[in-house]
C-alpha cells in the first residue's frame, strides 16, 4: 500500500525539497501552504523530477495552519495519513527585546507553534482512527531550539516550544504506534538564510558571514526517517552547516 504524507509549508524552500524527496521515494504527497501558485510549482517540479502523476504524485491544498477550522477540515478530508512533516514556519525582523512588536510575536508563535500543534493534533486523531492505526510526525525544529540568536526572541521561543511539543506527542503516541521526532536544522540554504552570505549579527556584536548547506540533505534525512520501521523512533536529529556558530553561541 502506497504511503501517504503531508508536508506543510511545501510551496518553497525546505518544504519543497522534502516533498520532492518523498515523492521520489514513492510516497503520495500533499503539500500545503497559503499560496496556490507556489504549491503548484512544487507539484510541477515533482512531475519533472519524478514523472507523471501516479507513484510519487504531489498534490496541493491551500491551507493556513493557524486556522483551526481549516486544519480540521483538511485533515478530516483525508482517508489515511502515514507521515506529517510539520514544516510551515516563519520568522520576524531582527529586533531587540524591547522593540519586538506584539504583532510580530503573535505571528511567529501562531505559525511556528500553534500551527504545528493544530496540524499535529488533527493528524494524531486521524492516525488513531485509521486502520491500521499509527503513523509518524516530524517537526521542523532549529538550532534555535537549543541556543538563541541575538534579536530573535520570538523565533527562538517558538522553536524551544516545538521541542516540548515533540516530546509530548511522542509520549502520548507511544501506546498507539504514533512516533514523533524533530529535525533541528542550522543554516540550510533557503530564502530564509540568504542573508547569511552578507553577514549576520553574532552574540559578541560582530557581523559575520555564516556557511550554509544544501537543503536536499535535510530532505534525504526526512525520507530515511519516514522509511524506518514503525517500531523505530527518532526523537531528535540535528543537521547543520559545518562551521556555523552553534557551539559557544548564546
Amino acid at each position: 500500500m502506497q504511503q501517504v504524507a503531508v508536508v506543510t509549508g511545501g510551496g518553497s524552500g525546505l518544504g519543497r525539497e522534502m516533498a520532492l524527496a518523498l515523492a521520489a521515494a514513492g510516497f503520495q504527497v500533499t503539500v500545503t501552504g497559503r499560496t496556490e501558485a507556489k504549491l503548484q510549482e512544487t507539484a510541477d517540479a515533482a512531475v519533472t523530477a519524478v514523472g507523471p502523476a501516479g507513484v510519487g504524485e504531489v498534490r496541493t491544498a491551500v491551507l493556513d495552519v493557524t486556522d483551526g477550522a481549516e486544519v480540521s477540515a483538511f485533515f478530516g478530508s483525508l482517508e489515511r495519513l502515514d507521515l506529517l512533516v510539520n514544516n510551515a514556519g516563519t520568522g520576524a525582523p531582527a529586533a531587540a527585546v524591547q522593540d519586538v512588536t506584539e504583532e510580530d510575536w503573535r505571528r511567529v508563535v501562531d505559525t511556528n507553534l500553534t500551527g504545528s500543534f493544530l496540524c499535529a493534533q488533527a493528524a494524531f486523531a486521524l492516525m488513531l482512527r485509521q486502520k491500521p492505526s499509527g503513523g509518524r510526525i516530524i517537526n521542523n525544529g532549529s538550532i534555535s531550539a537549543h541556543v538563541p540568536r541575538p534579536q530573535a526572541i520570538a523565533y527562538t521561543a517558538s522553536k524551544h516550544a516545538i521541542s516540548g511539543l515533540t516530546k509530548a506527542l511522542e509520549l502520548e503516541g507511544r501506546p498507539h504506534g504514533i512516533t514523533c521526532g524533530q529535525i533541528d536544522i542550522g543554516n540550510a540554504a533557503t530564502s530564509m538564510t540568504a542573508k547569511m552570505g552578507a553577514g549576520v549579527l553574532q552574540p559578541n556584536g560582530s557581523i559575520e558571514v555564516e556557511p550554509t548547506f544544501d537543503p536536499k540533505v535535510v530532505a534525504d534525512f526526512v525520507v530515511k526517517i519516514a522509511q524506518l520501521p514503525t517500531d523505530v523512533a527518532v526523537p531528535t536529529l540535528m543537521v547543520m552547516a559545518a562551521g556555523m556558530p552553534y557551539a559557544g553561541r548564546g
